[in-house]
């Protein structure tokens, strides 16, 4: 079919019949057709392959030899023929008509079969247009988790796609989904009325509901919408008739939402492609509509969870400093004492007073933990410099000596050969082993032993490490309980029960240190036996 209504329609006409060839192809010349003809089979079917036609028109006889083409067929037959439906089914548009009807007829049915595959092609272009267009409401859809955005992209998405005249949508009560409606209006028009099926939020949700599980939408039957005719100073009024449909929205076996959707009278009735991209686009909104309520639901709740968090650190920050600025006091005149300030010291007075200091040191240490918490919850820098391994860990060690000969505890510490450095924070780097080895300490009887060493790993699937490790004596942790040791403020139950003292802080700092310096702390314990404690940092490498 040619597009320039200027330019003839073109015919092939096909027959072996001389006389009636020549009746065909005249009336076709006089309908103002440009025709071919083909006396035969390889004429036929030469013809066809070397131009394009708008119509065929072809004998019974020779339609056996008719290559499949795109252009619609009109076959010629005897009333005596039997009609072989099957084969009218074979190409895209095809009529028949007999062969001793006038030729003029098989003109006009050439014409028909001609306007009807106009029509064809018409509206599959126009479902293609329609179908793309509501493809690009789909997209901005899900492109945004806003859901007053989501329903206005709906409604005027779908109001421009199909022109309508109305579109209104509305959620109804949910948790899954938020509480959003939305309307798009034609250019020049007022809102239109609801019709009285939607004019009532118990009929309207009942009306959805049937036809959501009925998986059927509902055409309203054609009256005046007021506002329908509008301009933009018009108050309301009935307007012109207007077609308009309601769909359900919804997920599961429940209901989500409705759309109503109004476009004049003098449009077509709705087609089966329009109804299922109407539905495929409203089943794309009830996901974009749950999706933004969960997601938002997740924002309100992070939200929430950051300033009980900052309210946490605040609090950690004040208390930490209203504690130290009167404990400091204590230490000081507690040295003052010591130191014979205020004159000797009975014997029982002065045992009175180590107590107290050492208590002191205890809550001194609490609170500088509970400080370092709060700030590696609030900063995640680093100052990072070369590190010597083994300075570092003789400094930690001679710092320990003392606690660790007050127990009777034998403390030794052997490095790797060489200098071993790594790119670390090297005051926050000595809090680790501080940690670990007060730790171990702290949780070996007296006359036990402590053991430090250091070496350095090259395991073909690792980069190259240093592996710095904590060998104690000690009562050990119960299997059950290792996985929590790196918990804040996680103690374990025999260090409770024999009442040991401690936070529950130490290695939960350390672990997170470790980690911010990608490295791997890791505990090996057996109750009664004692503890191992692995600090693998990656070693310095050369720029």
């Amino acid at each position: 079919m040619t597009n320039d209504e200027s330019v003839p329609n073109r015919a092939l006409v096909a027959d072996p019949d001389p006389a009636r060839l020549a009746e065909t192809v005249a009336a076709l010349t006089a309908a103002g057709f440009m025709v071919r003809s083909a006396p035969d089979a390889g004429s036929l079917a030469a013809a066809v392959e070397s131009e394009p036609s708008d119509v065929l028109v072809v004998d019974n006889g020779l339609r056996e030899f008719l290559p499949r083409n795109d252009a619609p067929v009109l076959l010629l037959l005897d009333p005596e023929d039997e009609l072989d439906v099957a084969a009218l089914e074979a190409w895209t548009i095809a009529d028949f008509a007999y062969r001793g009807q006038p030729p003029a007829f098989r003109a006009h049915r050439a014409l028909v079969l001609i306007a009807r595959a106009a029509e064809r092609t018409r509206r599959r272009s126009e479902a293609e247009s329609l179908r793309e267009s509501l493809r690009k409401v789909s997209a901005a859809i899900r492109s945004t988790i806003d859901p007053g955005q989501i329903a206005r992209h709906l409604v005027n998405g779908i109001g421009e796609a199909l022109g309508a005249e109305h579109v209104w949508f509305t959620t109804f009560p949910d948790t899954r989904v938020p509480q959003v409606s939305a309307e798009w209006n034609a250019p020049g028009l007022v809102p239109g009325v609801l019709p009285g099926e939607l004019t009532d939020d118990i009929a309207t949700f009942e009306l959805a509901e049937r036809l959501w599980a009925e998986a059927e939408v509902q055409p309203l039957p054609k009256r005046a919408l007021a506002g329908a005719l509008g301009g933009a100073g018009d108050s309301g009024g009935a307007g012109a008739p207007s077609a308009s449909v309601v769909v359900p929205v919804g997920e599961g076996d429940l209901v989500l939402g409705v759309i109503w959707i109004a476009r004049p009278d003098t449009a077509q009735e709705w087609t089966r492609a329009e109804i299922g991209l109407i539905q495929h686009v409203s089943g794309n909104l009830a996901y974009g509509l749950m999706q933004s309520h969960l997601i938002g639901a997740q924002q309100q709740v992070m939200y929430k969870l950051q300033e009980l968090d900052q309210a946490k650190t605040d609090f950690l920050t004040t208390v930490n400093h209203e504690l130290r600025t009167p404990l400091t006091s204590i230490t000081a005149y507690l040295d003052m004492i010591r130191a014979g300030a205020g004159g000797p010291l009975p014997a029982g007075v002065g045992r009175m007073v180590d107590v107290i200091s050492r208590n002191a040191e205890r809550l001194r240490r609490l609170i500088e933990d509970m400080l370092t918490v709060s700030h590696q919850d609030t900063s995640g820098d680093l100052q990072l410099s070369r590190v010597n391994v083994g300075t570092l860990l003789r400094l930690v060690v001679s710092t320990l000596q003392p606690l660790a000969d007050a127990r009777s505890l034998s403390l030794t510490v052997m490095h790797a050969p060489g200098t071993v450095t790594v790119q670390a924070d090297e005051a926050k780097l000595e809090q680790v082993f501080a940690n670990i080895i007060s730790n171990a300490i702290k949780f070996t009887p007296d006359g036990g032993h402590v053991a430090v060493s250091s070496g350095i790993t090259s395991d073909p699937d690792t980069v190259p490490s240093v592996i710095v490790r904590v060998e104690d004596t000690g009562v050990g942790i119960p299997e059950t309980e290792i996985d929590q040791v790196f918990t804040r403020f996680f103690r374990a139950s025999n260090a409770s029960t024999a009442a040991i003292p401690g936070s529950g802080l130490g290695l939960a700092i350390a672990h997170d240190i470790v980690e911010r310096h990608s490295g791997l702390l890791d505990v090996k314990s057996a109750l009664g036996v004692g503890t191992t404690v692995s600090v693998r940092l990656p070693l310095e490498t050369e720029s």
